[in-house]
């Protein structure tokens, strides 16, 4: 380990921030460096705009993963370097959002059929029921499965907070099944790696039990692990569940990243009348001049 990419470490881990993110920085200050063959403590604004439009004209980003790759570079220069960071001559993209791909009760079901082991549709399972992201997923550990409460414990999320969601009875009885089928105690991960036991499934492992279940399923949208905690939250806004308690069972720090739901409600949606429905019109035709 290099000695800047140490110091960039060390301020990382002072701050708490999550091991995705100082990964992802980390990378992303290598991958900078290794663009001008040169120690990025040498390299100045001009080289950051340089190597920002790259990212956009060359590689193809989206404005999204270029913004995610300026962040890490002005954490370094201005907590590691402890140098100043000009706005105006590195300014950050305009985020870019779509609307994410959602699928039906009917297909969310399908894919459930589709998956290939036991242990796969387990894991698909718990993403729906629970709404947990990838990574809160493979960190699952026995012991978070409350049955006497009837909630699950999702532990250090993003932005390191706890939450609780509710515990599904059909998750329930899936979870002993399987546990006593393949595990017999041996792990406190709940989701322990087929390798070693004293470590949880790796993420890449969840990703592509959707992927392989959504093709055996002939889903063509395009599905990942996001889709079905994108899907709990949208099944949950159109059977009448408040946007408050969607947000807490999200773990979303702002409202407005739960409004996301309203627009991708369909049932909700269908059930709101056009405008022009309410009109009285003259179902003639008009004359032709």
């Amino acid at each position: 380990m290099t000695r800047l990419k140490k110091m960039m470490l060390e301020e990382l881990q002072l701050r708490n921030y999550a091991q995705n993110t100082i990964r992802h920085y980390l990378r992303a200050v290598e991958d900078f460096a290794r663009r001008f063959n040169c120690p990025p403590d040498r390299l100045g604004p001009r080289h950051i705009r340089e190597y920002q439009a790259e990212l956009f004209e060359k590689r193809k980003l989206s404005a999204n993963s270029v913004g995610q790759h300026l962040a890490a570079l002005r954490f370094f220069y201005i907590k590691t370097l402890r140098k100043a960071w000009s706005l105006a001559e590195t300014p950050y993209p305009k985020k870019t959002r779509h609307l994410p791909t959602i699928l039906s009760r009917e297909e969310v079901a399908q894919l459930l059929h589709a998956a290939r082991t036991p242990g796969e549709r387990i894991l698909l399972m718990t993403l729906y029921a629970t709404g947990a992201r990838r990574s809160e997923l493979t960190h699952l550990k026995v012991s978070d499965i409350d049955s006497q409460r009837m909630v699950v414990h999702i532990r250090g999320g993003k932005g390191r907070k706890d939450r609780d969601v509710m515990l599904s009875a059909k998750l329930l009885t899936a979870l002993r099944s399987h546990w006593r089928c393949y595990h017999r105690k041996s792990s406190s991960w709940l989701f322990p790696s087929n390798f070693r036991k004293d470590r949880p499934i790796d993420t890449k492992t969840v990703w592509y039990a959707c992927q392989k279940s959504a093709q055996r399923a002939g889903i063509q949208k395009g599905v990942h692990p996001h889709t079905l905690r994108h899907c709990f939250a949208t099944h949950l806004y159109e059977a009448g569940t408040d946007l408050r308690t969607i947000q807490v069972l999200l773990g979303h720090e702002h409202l407005k990243d739960t409004l996301l739901y309203v627009h991708l409600a369909i049932q909700r949606l269908n059930a709101t009348a056009s405008p022009l429905d309410s009109l009285v019109l003259n179902d003639r035709p008009p004359d032709e001049k």
